[in-house]
């Protein structure tokens, strides 16, 4: 069974993926999938360097100017996701020959319903965290400042539009013990799931 895992910027959703992982899914994190398609020589970068020349330096993409490009600009943003999203597409499918017969298999995809990812899986799981404990994360693990972070956070899909189309919502608003137990509760959910689909 192929789930889509969801979330906000900040929200939890690469913890909530380390978890799945310890309780037995096979992970597949698209962000690290998007590193490799814009990488040097990666197929993503020569459309990139194409249609924005100013974000590669040499043979490297600038994240932090291609960021101030698309983070500014809806169309250039749109661009960008055609540009990227179907090679990572690509990676992601041929990623899932890893895992194991019966194994629950989730893709870790931050705009899983913008880009239309979602449509690619069974059944969805979206991370929702207060907005100031997201700036609080992301303001300690990248170093921006609130006011870049909230434009990346007004640049998504709201938490109530996302509510509207997951299969299960996470709450990651209390320490790692709740959040450990509330995505097991949905993991044990997902196991069902596929068990029945099997019989």
């Amino acid at each position: 069974m192929r789930v889509g895992l969801t979330g906000g910027i900040g929200s939890g959703k690469s913890e909530v993926a380390r978890i799945l992982d310890r309780l037995g899914a096979f992970i597949i994190d698209t962000d690290q999938l998007a590193r490799e398609v814009v990488a040097p020589g990666g197929d993503a970068l020569r459309e990139i360097v194409r249609a924005w020349p100013q974000v590669v330096r040499g043979e490297v993409l600038d994240r932090g100017a291609l960021a101030e490009v698309v983070f500014h600009d809806p169309k250039a943003r749109e661009r960008l996701n055609a540009i990227v999203h179907p090679h990572i597409r690509r990676l992601a499918l041929e990623r899932e020959h890893g895992a194991k017969p019966g194994q629950i298999i989730v893709h870790v995809v931050p705009l899983l319903f913008e880009t239309g990812y979602g449509a690619l899986c069974d059944v969805s799981v979206l991370v929702v965290a207060p907005d100031e404990q997201r700036i609080a994360r992301v303001m300690q693990r990248d170093g921006a400042n609130e006011e870049q972070i909230r434009a990346r956070i007004a640049a998504q899909m709201s938490p109530e539009q996302a509510r509207a189309r997951a299969g299960f919502v996470i709450e990651n608003d209390g320490d790692l013990r709740h959040l450990e137990e509330r995505t097991k509760v949905v993991y044990d959910e997902l196991v069902d799931m596929a068990a029945k689909r099997c019989t």
